[in-house]
């Protein structure tokens, strides 16, 4: 450690890379906090977990019991255990008492991207409904066809506030928040949508996995789905560069010249000798970037009935380049996808016990470990290797899902026995000091410096 901070203030190593090898002795380090402890307000299984972007400080859970509660990380409500132990109670907690409360189970809750003045609850009583976090009310309702798996916000879209809604129905359906209407609906899936993931580089691809095995990538501005992924198109190693098959199969005339264009004769395709004749919507289902075609949903193709795993998708995580992704299934399969080329990665992930319902997936800050529920404990992987680097042990009934927090470098985790758990790491030398300062006493004014006016 102080041989690198002596690096950085020599200038051998850039800053970027110092702080990169702090946080990933930090996380390495995580283990249960001795310090730091949520008091869980809920009743019921904790379904789903996540920490507001933008402050870093708010914790928002939804659990079984139909209850959502906010949580502050940061600063603590009181002290246990001669103030040693900062204790974390909810903040705001909307239950089955509360007038718009939710009726069943809550399975997916998101805090509005930019801002802690709103957030969203999805749940088994068919309902989507948007939170004034202030004044805890619902100030938009969505009624859904079926149950809600799941939820999603874009993190890094300006042009529109959508939720994307995976439910029981077969359809996946944008709700608008500016409009209070649906403004989409994307058909293709053959059964229930598990869970959903907006791109973490795209304000307009969105990517699903529903209980018919598939993965499907959709953009929103032009209608049918543009990837489904299969388990059977694997590349190995780092990306490879486009498919020389793609440019024999197909080959777009450059603007103001007549070519044809040549299909695979599978497709049942006509054949066009110059694109200006083409169509609109024919024109649309030829994509760039991928050795398949614009399929429609009603289409029959085998490329369009391709699956990811054998059995549902429970769930999807895109790292923070928006380079790859990681799905996990009723399969008890973990795969990591590489986004541009849609293949599987072939990363061996060693063999474990998942569950068969909607997972919440979590990724470390430099996209190197990947967190894992797996039954009672949640697993580490190694992102390129797929060995398991850790396994956190603290829980003692199913974990259902988890968030890795990159301000704190901090994991969280809900499950069945009603707790959220925080891992983090180690910080001894500031227990040591407050000991020393306090006689052994923590307290609310611990951190107040001792200067003399």
């Amino acid at each position: 450690m102080w041989k690198d901070v002596r690096d950085r203030e020599g200038g051998a190593i850039r800053p970027v890379t110092f702080r990169g090898r702090v946080c990933r002795r930090r996380v390495a380090a995580l283990d249960v906090s001795n310090q730091k402890e949520i008091v869980s307000a809920h009743r019921g299984g904790v379904n789903s977990l996540q920490v507001d972007l933008t402050e870093g400080r708010y914790l928002l859970a939804g659990a079984s019991d139909g209850s959502a509660a906010v949580y502050d990380i940061q600063r603590s409500t009181d002290y246990e255990g001669g103030g040693r132990i900062a204790k974390h109670r909810s903040l705001l907690v909307v239950d089955k008492q509360h007038a718009h409360g939710h009726k069943f189970s809550i399975s997916s809750v998101v805090w509005y991207p930019v801002d802690t003045g709103l957030f969203i609850t999805g749940s088994f009583d068919h309902r989507i409904k948007v939170w004034d976090t202030n004044a805890s009310q619902v100030v938009m309702d969505f009624k859904m066809p079926g149950k809600v798996y799941g939820t999603s916000m874009s993190s890094v879209a300006t042009t529109h506030m959508l939720i994307a809604a995976g439910t029981e129905d077969v359809q996946v359906r944008l709700c608008d928040i500016a409009s209070g209407a649906f403004t989409h609906t994307l058909s293709g899936h053959r059964d229930g949508i598990m869970t959903v993931e907006w791109s973490s580089s795209s304000d307009w691809i969105l990517m699903t996995g529903g209980c018919d095995g598939a993965v499907r990538f959709w953009d929103i501005r032009r209608a049918g789905c543009f990837l489904v992924l299969d388990q059977s198109r694997s590349q190995f190693g780092s990306r490879s560069p486009l498919a020389e098959s793609s440019s024999k199969k197909q080959s777009v005339p450059q603007r103001g010249a007549s070519s044809t264009i040549s299909i695979a004769p599978e497709r049942k395709v006509p054949h066009y000798s110059n694109t200006r004749k083409l169509s609109t919507s024919q024109r649309g289902k030829l994509i760039k970037g991928f050795d398949t075609q614009r399929l429609h949903p009603g289409m029959s193709s085998s490329r369009n009935r391709s699956t990811a795993h054998y059995g549902a998708v429970t769930g999807l995580r895109a790292t923070k380049d928006g380079m790859y992704l990681l799905s996990t299934g009723s399969d008890s399969r973990l795969r990591l996808w590489d986004i541009e080329s849609g293949c599987n990665t072939l990363v061996n992930f060693e063999a474990t016990h998942l569950h068969t319902r909607p997972l919440g997936l979590a990724v470390g800050e430099d996209s190197s470990l990947v967190f894992v529920p797996c039954m009672a404990t949640v697993k580490a992987f190694d992102m390129w290797s797929g060995a398991t680097s850790r396994t956190f042990r603290g829980h003692f009934e199913s974990v259902n899902c988890c968030f890795f927090s990159a301000h704190n470098q901090e994991l969280y985790s809900g499950s069945n026995d009603r707790q959220i758990l925080v891992w983090s790491p180690p910080n001894k030398a500031a227990v040591e000091l407050d000991q020393e300062v306090n006689g052994g006493q923590r307290g609310p004014d611990s951190d107040q410096d001792r200067w003399s006016d």
